[in-house]
């Protein structure tokens, strides 16, 4: 317990156990530099990026943050596409009985240019700490965007908790806001080059960068690294036929190695 909330406290990067938490292993080799990734993931890390999955998915993943017993997240992201859009709809529940944060929401994205989406999102969160602080539940928004600018180069934007949603009325207390801006960039098909710039309102800029290389038809080898914390990470993943198997694993320079596994289903047209 104690180690748990010195994480929560006196770490500034578990901010994001407040609100935002990036999930999916693919994303997590990147170090998070996923908001030009399309797929089920999107519903986690750019709902803007939704909008522009073709195919049914279903993905699971479970990641144990810096290899501490009560700080473990299970997640789900589900992708529906129609001929009206881009459905989506996910949750993950992160911690334990001392410590338990939770989302689960909806979203909608929908092209509205060939190399254009964007999408919205609304959650309803909650944190629970019963010994030091108490619950508290509320609904949190989200958007974001996706422009191919080219075959090879594409750009992304999100924020998450658009109405600065409260925590609690204590010191004005609220869930993070995060914005984040990127850019990828694929000079052949085996390598997709990525960058972003993240902002929480209530901490320092952060800069990272990452690179997925695919050296054998259907496997694929990831890094990132980052600033602010600094951190860097590592995955690989292999997709066969309709399932894709993502395993990544990242460093914070303080509190240590962060491991997650995801498994994706994807049904094709």
């Amino acid at each position: 317990m104690k180690k748990i909330l010195f994480v929560l406290f006196f770490v500034p990067i578990i901010s994001n156990a407040q609100g935002w938490m990036p999930t999916g292993a693919r994303s997590g080799g990147v170090l998070n530099t996923s908001l030009t990734i399309v797929d089920n993931w999107a519903y986690f890390n750019n709902p803007g990026a939704i909008g522009m999955v073709e195919d049914l998915s279903v993905g699971v993943c479970y990641e144990n943050r810096f290899l501490v017993q009560g700080l473990q997240s299970q997640s789900i992201a589900v992708a529906v596409p129609t001929k009206y859009g881009v459905f989506s709809v996910g949750g993950f529940n992160y911690g334990s009985t001392e410590f338990r944060n939770f989302k689960t929401g909806v979203g909608y994205a929908m092209k509205l240019a060939d190399n254009f989406s964007a999408g919205i999102q609304i959650n309803y969160q909650g944190l629970r700490l019963p010994e030091y602080y108490g619950s508290s539940n509320t609904v949190t928004g989200e958007a974001g965007v996706l422009l191919k600018i080219t075959d090879e180069w594409n750009f992304g934007a999100s924020v998450f908790n658009l109405g600065r949603a409260k925590l609690s009325d204590f010191q004005d207390d609220r869930y993070n806001t995060v914005l984040r801006v990127g850019t990828s960039f694929t000079p052949s098909k085996l390598i997709k080059i990525s960058a972003e710039i993240w902002k929480d309102l209530d901490g320092p800029v952060s800069v990272r960068g990452g690179i997925e290389y695919q050296p054998f038809d259907d496997f694929y080898m990831r890094a990132g690294i980052g600033s602010q914390p600094t951190a860097f990470a590592f995955g690989f993943g292999y997709k066969w036929k309709v399932v894709r198997f993502d395993i990544a694993t990242a460093y914070h320079q303080i509190l240590g190695w962060s491991p997650q596994i995801s498994f994706t289903y994807e049904k094709k047209k």
